[in-house]
């Protein structure tokens, strides 16, 4: 997840205050000035069609470990985590800010103002227990399960390459990568609990990253010793990190071009890596760093839960973490870089595999919705079960939008690492912007007012 700095603000949830993105706008008057200048200075340009595409180098790696600063407060308008950004960004429900990198009032406001207030009778309010612990059981635990299978997968991978570097170890230690990429994206709905408050999503998935910074770890003579890699900067050990030593800053690294450094580099990332993905499981199946497991404290809302006090409030947490991820979706992993034309913002543009993040995340979102794993065969009784039962005609809806954001990222030219700044494919772009973000209000301003009443 992008890089944030994480205020917890009550029952399970946190504020995100961004740290800082990079913007940069050019008038086509000035394309042609502004390309000589960049040249001039080195900057790497994509020119598409007449139009200037900046790749701006991005300054400062992510989150580089930030701690959560624990503050007092109710949750009502406090952002639902994002993993290391909990639950990826989930929006507070009154007055919340947008989710991750979402701007207030940019698709992201908390629907203080604008969501109808509904009054529901006590039957018909949240207290589904099944709901809450299939969400454990039926979801996150297969995903995480799948993560560190995937993971494992990609240490071996890394290992092989590193023993024995050849086109056929490097082109599976890549495909290693991008399949450990599928369950992580798909889990960034429920990244909340100690994915936030234990920094174990920082670890994994910092961005943006800081080549500098990754390059620096490259030319000091540090022994790459499994404490060094562990006390370096969140986004120095983590998935982009090891995208950007396999693939390159642009998918275009050959063979030749792996020193012995990057591989001992590699070599020592993985390990850790994959011990960091084992960790996120175990913190809600056993517990880790003497906390109990995570999953007692969810399942438990309203009945000793310390953090969720009614079994509403984890509802809550659930709906939150579905507009966190949405609004991180629309309004900054694709928001962010259409508006600046910047490519140096999206998220994997080292493998140039952005577009399969974009559908992994709305697969999380949808996830989360209906409380299964696809890829776990699993069938959970879901929030959908709930909005079924008080109206129906809104679950549809909700069911029809995912499914019209599905068609509409899948229509987007690929990759779009190459296809940002063509002029030809800004209007798949802008629609399934748009498409994410309609879906986005619905949860904003219809679902969330159910389950908070």
């Amino acid at each position: 997840m992008k890089g944030k700095l994480k205020i917890w603000t009550g029952i399970g949830a946190y504020a995100l205050a961004n740290a800082g993105a990079i913007t940069f706008s050019i008038s086509e008057a000035a394309n042609a000035e502004l390309a000589e200048d960049l040249q001039s200075d080195a900057a790497p340009l994509v020119i598409s069609q007449g139009e200037v595409c900046i790749a701006v180098p991005v300054t400062g790696g992510g989150e580089g470990g930030e701690e959560a600063v624990e503050i007092s407060g109710g949750g009502e308008g406090g952002e639902g985590g994002e993993g290391g950004e909990g639950g990826e960004g989930g929006e507070g429900g009154e007055g919340g800010e947008g989710g991750e990198g979402g701007e207030s009032g940019e698709g992201g406001e908390g629907g203080g103002d604008l969501a109808v207030t509904i009054f529901l009778p006590p039957s018909e309010r949240f207290s589904d227990r099944q709901i809450i612990t299939d969400f454990v059981d039926q979801l996150i635990v297969p995903n995480y399960e799948l993560l560190t299978q995937r993971s494992g997968e990609l240490e071996v991978a890394i290992a092989t390459f590193v023993g024995n570097p050849t086109p056929d170890t490097l082109e599976a230690a890549r495909q290693a990568w991008l399949t450990a990429r599928q369950p992580w994206e798909q889990s960034e709905a429920f990244a909340f609990g100690p994915a936030a408050s234990l920094g174990l999503d920082a670890e994994l998935d910092d961005w943006p990253v800081n080549e500098v910074d990754v390059i620096s770890v490259l030319e000091s003579q540090d022994a790459l010793t499994p404490e060094y890699i562990g006390s370096l900067q969140t986004s120095q050990k983590g998935f982009h990190a090891i995208g950007f030593l396999l693939f390159g800053a642009d998918n275009d690294k050959p063979l030749e071009a792996f020193t012995a450094r990057d591989l001992e580099y590699l070599g020592a990332i993985a390990p850790v890596f994959d011990q960091t993905a084992n960790d996120l499981l175990s913190s809600w199946t056993e517990g880790v760093q003497g906390f109990p497991p995570f999953r007692d404290e969810f399942v438990m809302a309203g009945e000793g839960s310390e953090l969720y006090l009614t079994p509403q409030a984890a509802g809550e947490e659930i709906v939150q973490g579905i507009i966190g991820i949405l609004d991180e979706l629309g309004n900054v992993k694709i928001g962010e870089a259409v508006d600046s034309q910047n490519p140096f913002l999206l998220e994997s543009r080292f493998a140039h595999s952005s577009l399969q993040d974009f559908e992994d995340n709305l697969q999380s979102a949808e996830n989360a919705y209906l409380g299964d794993f696809p890829p776990g065969s699993t069938d959970g009784r879901g929030l959908s079960d709930f909005v079924t039962a008080i109206d129906p005609t809104l679950d549809a809806q909700i069911r029809e939008q995912l499914e019209e954001a599905r068609i509409a990222i899948a229509a987007i030219p690929g990759p779009i690492e190459q296809t940002l700044c063509d002029s030809g494919a800004q209007a798949e772009i802008t629609a399934a912007q748009d498409s994410i973000l309609e879906l986005l209000d619905i949860f904003q301003l219809q679902v969330l007012p159910l389950v908070q009443q």
